[in-house]
Order: structure tokens, then C-alpha cells, then sequence
């Protein structure tokens, strides 16, 4: 009994001793954010993200004003559209938008049409689009302006290579860690930490920028950078000014900042509801026009979504991304998609006059030609009934 008291004792010294190690570890590396992941992943039995968990952060407010409703269409929720396989991933919210006007929506586990939840990634398309009023604001003089001009940090040796165009198209070969498993890689240090600038700052172009695809979320967030700086607004405020206010939305959205009066976590968290998320659709449906007006110009729209010309991952040439947008042939039809991590979609399908909004907590993990296999459920009920 003696000798099984010392060893529960040994063990107990043990891990008291690497607890504290760790600890000291992370206070002196500075990566004490992993501190509130943890608080808010694990010790609330989750191994990730949610998609509201805009109450954990401090937010800006992305102002609407005169609201223009979405017309719902004669059928509107006149048909039966089986559901069931959406249920796998725990949609909640499922929007499909034909000719103009809303035809079907529902809604799922206590959300509606007013509630607020995490784009994620679907971000960097709204990031995208804020470049295009710059340019067409003459507040950038083209989309080879060197990133330098912008950020000082990229004025010398390789960093001075870096275009607007290499952050679009994710082309950028700087060494961010896109890792989502490691809480030291960049997309954690970035949601969960306080410093997002310094922490973006801290990575250099390491590659040749404009050769390889390699989709990197600090990318984005220079491009957030780049348009605080030339706009001299913070970016929820440009997005108001020049985007949700003119699209009509009903509800302010907000912007997810590292901390409090900080800066926006331009890469993610955009947080709205799926009729304000769809109007962003319509806007590159109509090629930038929206309410009878011209809000990006019509040829940076249809570069957006053009596949960049650079290579893949697998060597071959990209056909999977454009400006900050995704990209998609299936079954005749050339999709453009807005997406976030936990399934997370804006799809657009010009042909059809056709915008789908999906809004979730979980996507497949197998993907077919960069794409998650979910989508493919999402895009086939609509096309099936409409």
C-alpha cells in the first residue's frame, strides 16, 4: 500500500512539474492565448471553433442603414425540399435566391433569419471585395502596387517582391504555418490571440511570390492592412461606408477584433445572418451592381472569380481560386463559393441567376478538388427544385 502511495505521489510531483513547466513556457514564448483556446474549446467540450463565439471577443460594429428587403419570390417555401442530409452537418440556416428573389430558406436549432453567427473564412472574400472599392476609389493605383507602398515592413529584400495581386490570389510565398491542428500555427495565435498585427508582421516572403497557390490566412489579413492604410478607416467602417450600408442590409454586422478598440480580424469572423450574407452573393451575380448601383468595378469582379493563373499544390495549373474567392465546375455550371471552416457558404451560380447561402457548425473533411463534399448537397437540392 506504502509503495502504491509513493508511486501515486511520484506521478502527481510529475505532472505538477510539466504542468509548471509548460506554463513557464508559455509565458516566456508569449503564447498565452493558447490560455483562452483552451478556456474556450476543450474546458467547454469542444475541439474547435463555434460559430458564435463573437461573445468571447471584442467586436466592431459594421453599421447598416436604409434597409432594401429581399423579395421573396411567388413560390417562396412552397416546396418540400428533403433536408435530411443537411441535418449530418448541423446546418442552420440553408437560403436559396433565384431570379432575384428569395424562394426558400429554413432555419435549425433556434436560429432565424436575424441571428448573427461566424463567416469565418467567407471573410476573406468580403476583404476581396473592400480592395476592389479601393481600386475603384483610386485609393490603389493598380493590382501589381507593390505591398510596400502600403506597409513599410515590406520595402526590402524578398518582402519587397510582394504585390496586392500575390495577397489575392494567395500567391504571396510568405511562411505563414497554415496549420489548423497546431495552437502555435498562425490561424490560432490569430483567432485566439491579442496582437494580430505584430503576429503578422513576425512572417517574410520565403518563396518566389506569383508562381504557387497556397492558401494562407495572414494573406487576407495584410490585405486588411493594407486597406486601413490607405483608406485611414478602420475596416468595419469602410465595409459599412462602402458595401453594407449600399447592399441594403437589414442588420449591423460585426467584425471580430483581437482586442478591445483593436484591429478586425480581417481573414475571419464577420459575423451576420444568412438574408445580409446572401446580398454579398447578389453582388457578384450582377457583377458588382447592386440596387441599381456600380459598388465594385465589372472587370475586377470577373477576375475575381477566374482562376489566377499559378500553379497547385499538386503542380498543375489552378483552377480552384481566384481573387480571395473559390471556384467550381460541376455539372455544367461554373460556381463561384465564399466559404468558412465549419461549413460556411455564399454560392453563386451566374447561369442559373442563382445564390445559395448555407450556414453551419461542421463540414465534411473529404474534399474533391479543394472542395468539401458537403457543398455538393447544398448546390444539388437547389438545382434539383430550382
Amino acid at each position: 500500500m506504502n509503495t502504491l502511495k509513493k508511486i501515486l505521489l511520484r506521478t502527481l510531483k510529475t505532472l505538477v512539474l510539466i504542468l509548471v513547466v509548460l506554463n513557464l513556457a508559455l509565458l516566456i514564448s508569449g503564447k498565452t492565448y493558447i490560455y483562452f483556446g483552451l478556456k474556450n474549446t476543450y474546458l467547454k467540450g469542444r475541439s474547435g471553433p463555434d460559430i458564435d463565439e463573437y461573445k468571447i471577443f471584442s467586436n466592431r460594429e459594421v453599421k447598416a442603414g436604409q434597409f432594401v428587403p429581399l423579395p421573396n419570390g411567388k413560390d417562396y417555401n412552397s416546396k418540400t425540399i428533403d433536408t435530411k442530409a443537411m441535418d449530418t452537418y448541423q446546418t442552420v440556416a440553408y437560403l436559396i435566391i433565384r431570379n432575384d428573389s428569395v424562394r426558400y430558406e429554413q432555419y435549425w436549432d433556434r436560429y432565424d433569419e436575424n441571428s448573427l453567427t461566424n463567416s469565418f473564412s467567407m471573410a476573406k472574400s468580403f476583404v476581396g471585395a473592400l480592395i476592389g472599392c479601393a481600386l475603384q476609389d483610386g485609393l490603389i493605383k493598380n493590382l501589381d502596387q507593390p505591398v510596400g507602398d502600403f506597409l513599410p515592413e515590406f520595402k526590402e529584400g524578398p518582402n519587397s517582391k510582394l504585390t496586392i495581386r500575390h495577397l489575392l490570389s494567395m500567391s504571396s510565398g510568405i511562411n505563414f504555418d497554415e496549420n489548423y491542428v497546431s495552437p502555435f500555427a498562425y490561424p490560432a495565435a490569430a483567432y485566439y490571440g491579442k496582437q494580430i498585427r505584430n503576429l503578422t508582421m513576425n512572417y517574410k516572403v520565403t518563396e518566389e511570390p506569383g508562381k504557387n497557390f497556397k492558401y494562407l490566412s495572414g494573406n487576407t489579413e495584410l490585405l486588411g492592412m493594407i486597406l486601413e492604410k490607405c483608406t485611414g478607416k478602420k475596416l468595419a467602417d469602410y465595409m459599412s461606408e462602402r458595401l453594407w450600408i449600399p447592399m441594403g442590409a437589414k442588420n449591423s454586422a460585426f467584425w471580430s477584433l483581437d482586442h478591445e478598440n483593436g484591429m478586425e480580424k480581417a481573414y475571419c469572423c464577420f459575423n451576420s445572418n444568412a438574408r445580409d450574407f446572401s446580398r454579398f452573393g447578389l453582388l457578384y451575380l450582377h457583377q458588382g451592381n447592386i440596387n441599381g448601383r456600380q459598388l465594385l468595378p465589372q472587370t475586377y469582379v470577373q477576375e475575381s472569380v477566374r482562376p489566377a493563373p499559378l500553379l497547385n499544390d499538386k503542380g498543375a495549373p489552378n483552377d480552384a481560386y481566384g481573387f480571395q474567392w473559390w471556384l467550381l465546375d460541376y455539372k455544367g455550371h461554373h460556381i463561384s463559393c465564399c466559404r468558412g471552416i465549419l461549413g460556411q457558404y455564399i454560392i453563386v451560380i451566374p447561369d442559373k441567376n442563382m445564390v445559395i447561402v448555407r450556414l453551419g457548425k461542421k463540414r465534411d473533411k473529404v474534399q474533391i478538388d479543394y472542395a468539401p463534399i458537403d457543398i455538393f448537397v447544398y448546390i444539388d437540392k437547389a438545382l434539383e427544385n430550382f
